[in-house]
Formats: structure tokens, C-alpha cells, sequence
């Protein structure tokens, strides 16, 4: 009993993201290499912690979603440092956390989730986002031929309640090699089909976090379904 209790302890320690949110916290106040080599560790830890919950959430989603290979999180995060080449903000660091879980990775055309950890505008999320064209006219055509599969979805209330609407910008006209006249032609504008849930700084510090995320990725499961579906019978 006494070792059960202690690897408890343990896990709920390693999940508990305040250590890394007071990291980023720091690290947006000083974004520069001076401070981040000599809080190279802090870094790490923080790390280490964000791949930690990348892992748990990957093995929790694969129970749900059996579009979702075994991954190593290494391949779900994204790195911290910017690529200030063409970018005004020569800030050499991102000033957050983000793993990105998808059936071929962080660059897969397909529907996934991620967790974005920032102390200011943390979010979590899934579908796809920003397709190409052949990618995104295979989602419209999906919708256009089961509308009301999708606008099921959509309007469930525990979906709505938890992403309520659909992200991104929306084309002004209808889509070429659509007719105009759809009568839900509004939904085919999207230019991508994502979804988000903001979360505030004391749910990210709560010992809940993981089990809070698993729960809002499981709403989400429906529509990367649909999605991914699409692809399948579309692409």
C-alpha cells in the first residue's frame, strides 16, 4: 500500500504543470539566450514534464480513437526555439508548449489533437487545420453528401458546450464546384475544419489536468472521426 500511495504521489507530482507555467512565465519576461542557457535545467524539467503528459494522453486517447498509432511524444512536440528568419520578432524562443498527436505526426494532413500550455491563451484542440486543396475539397465533399451526419456532430450539446464553433476563416462565396444554393453552404466556406477549448492558468495547475484534457479530447473524437473518415473514402 505504502508503494501505491508513493507512485500516486509520484504521478500526480509529474502531471502538475505549475513548474512549467511559472517557467514560461519567466521566459516571456526574459526571452533572450543569456537567461535560457543559465536556466537551461528549469527548461528540461519543464520539458520533460510536457512529454510526460504528451505520453499519458496519447495512451488514453488510442482507447477511443483507433486512428491514433503508438507514438513516441518526442514526435508530438513541438521545439521550443523560433525560426526568426523572416520574422520582425527576433525573439529566439517560443513562449509555450504545444504537442500535436495525429496519425503521421505533427505534418499529417489527417484529424488530431493537441494541447497548447501558455500561462496567457492555453487551448486545446483538434480537426485540421489550414488543409490543402485536394485535403480540404475532400472534407467539403464529405459534408456535402452527409450534412446532417456532420451538423450532428456540431450541434451536440456537449460538443457545442465545449467547442462552439468551428475555427479559422471562411471564403465569402461558395467554393468553387459547389452549388451555391446548398442549403448549408455557410459550413463549406471554412477554409479548415478545426475545433478549440480554452482553458485558464488554475485548470492547467489543477492535479486534474490530464483527466480534463482526456475528457474534452473524447468530445472531440466524433468530428476527427468524421474527418478522418472523409480522407479515407475522398482523398
Amino acid at each position: 500500500m505504502f508503494y501505491l500511495a508513493k507512485v500516486i504521489r509520484n504521478f500526480i507530482e509529474y502531471t502538475r504543470m505549475k513548474n512549467v507555467i511559472d517557467f514560461l512565465e519567466q521566459l516571456k519576461r526574459n526571452n533572450n539566450r543569456e537567461w535560457f542557457n543559465s536556466h537551461k535545467d528549469w527548461y528540461e524539467q519543464s520539458r520533460q514534464k510536457v512529454l510526460f503528459l504528451t505520453e499519458l494522453i496519447i495512451n488514453e486517447i488510442r482507447k477511443f480513437d483507433k486512428d491514433i498509432p503508438i507514438t513516441d511524444p518526442k514526435d508530438c512536440l513541438f521545439r521550443i526555439y523560433r525560426d526568426v528568419r523572416f520574422s520582425a520578432d527576433k525573439s529566439p524562443y517560443k513562449t509555450h508548449f504545444g504537442s500535436s498527436i495525429a496519425k503521421g505526426g505533427t505534418k499529417s494532413n489527417r484529424a488530431g489533437y493537441y494541447f497548447h500550455i501558455d500561462p496567457d491563451a492555453s487551448f486545446i484542440g483538434g480537426g485540421i487545420y489550414m488543409p490543402g486543396p485536394d485535403v480540404l475539397k475532400a472534407l467539403r465533399t464529405a459534408i456535402f453528401d452527409q450534412p446532417d451526419t456532420f451538423l450532428d456532430i456540431l450541434e451536440n450539446p456537449g460538443f457545442k458546450k465545449t467547442y462552439p464553433t468551428v475555427d479559422g476563416e471562411k471564403l465569402k462565396t461558395a467554393p468553387k464546384g459547389f452549388p451555391p444554393d446548398f442549403e448549408h453552404i455557410d459550413i463549406l466556406k471554412f477554409k479548415s475544419y478545426a475545433f478549440t477549448s480554452e482553458i485558464n492558468k488554475s485548470e492547467i495547475i489543477r492535479d486534474d489536468f490530464a483527466s480534463m484534457m482526456v475528457e474534452k479530447f473524447q468530445t472531440l473524437y466524433p468530428a476527427n472521426r468524421f474527418l478522418n473518415d472523409a480522407l479515407d473514402q475522398y482523398l
